[in-house]
């Protein structure tokens, strides 16, 4: 079994991805997916009169600013359009999957956080109307429900925290705690991007390989939404993940290019 996250930015082929991914499943093989949707939700968020606010915490990780009427706008883009759009693609291939959020039978628990600090031209601002949090649990009963009936599930944020309330999260991290949870052996990460680049400008400055004790030391060339992956990355390993791949989802065969070795392999 595996884990696959597909993230959200433009560029990314997910007629490949699905196509890649059915192959795969017709072999045997389960896989479970993940997905993100930023690009489409800051585009339905602009069309909505409610431009996308982007935050930077203080230990300078960017994020969504998801008050309650972003956080509709986020569902109504990750669980509605993107979520049953790839559902409607893997079908198309032969693969019968079924798409869920995280709050469907609670796949994703966690905590609500009560404020977060971010950094607004160089001061510190502390926001307290903010619907996001971070997967601490990983709920397994519906997954192996629909894996033991032949289901291929498509998984996406948000998840839900234990008093009930949806909370977006960061979907890297989430598939982190997903393929912790299942221990597989390998989760995969696909982006509009090679994998790790020694220079975001220069696609041809991929890093091919990093051993998991030099990580930290590697971590420094991670830029904007790749500092989640890398930390995702992180996570997923120390809790008994064998292997990430960083890999590119504009390919062809980017589940197959990545299960060889094509991107950034941490191990």
């Amino acid at each position: 079994m595996i884990v696959v996250k597909v993230g959200g930015s433009l560029g990314i082929d997910y007629d490949a991805v699905c196509s890649d991914l059915a192959s795969i499943v017709k072999t045997g093989r389960k896989v479970i997916l993940v997905h993100g949707g930023s690009a489409e939700t800051n585009r339905i968020s602009e069309q909505l009169g409610k431009p996308p606010r982007m935050v930077t915490s203080v230990s300078g990780y960017e994020s969504r600013y998801t008050d309650r009427e972003t956080l509709e706008i986020f569902e109504m883009v990750y669980c509605g359009k993107m979520n049953k759009g790839i559902v409607e693609k893997l079908q198309r291939n032969g693969v019968n999957a079924v798409g869920l959020s995280g709050l469907d039978g609670r796949i994703w628990e966690g905590r609500r956080k009560a404020a977060i600090t971010i950094l607004e031209a160089g001061k510190k601002k502390v926001l307290r109307d903010d619907f996001t949090g971070k997967v601490e649990k990983v709920n397994l009963e519906l997954i192996h429900l629909l894996l033991n009936g032949g289901f291929t599930p498509v998984l996406t944020p948000p998840a839900i925290s234990y008093v009930g309330e949806a909370i977006n999260v960061d979907g890297d991290r989430a598939a982190a705690m997903l393929a912790s949870a299942l221990k597989v052996e390998k989760l995969i990460i696909l982006s509009n991007v090679p994998g790790l680049l020694r220079d975001v400008q220069d696609e041809g400055s991929l890093i091919p390989e990093i051993p998991f004790e030099q990580i930290e030391e590697f971590a420094a060339f991670a830029k904007g939404r790749m500092k989640k992956k890398v930390l995702g990355a992180v996570e997923a390993i120390r809790e008994g993940v064998k292997e990430v791949v960083f890999a590119d989802a504009r390919r062809s065969l980017p589940i197959t290019e990545a299960l060889s070795g094509r991107g950034t392999v941490i191990r």
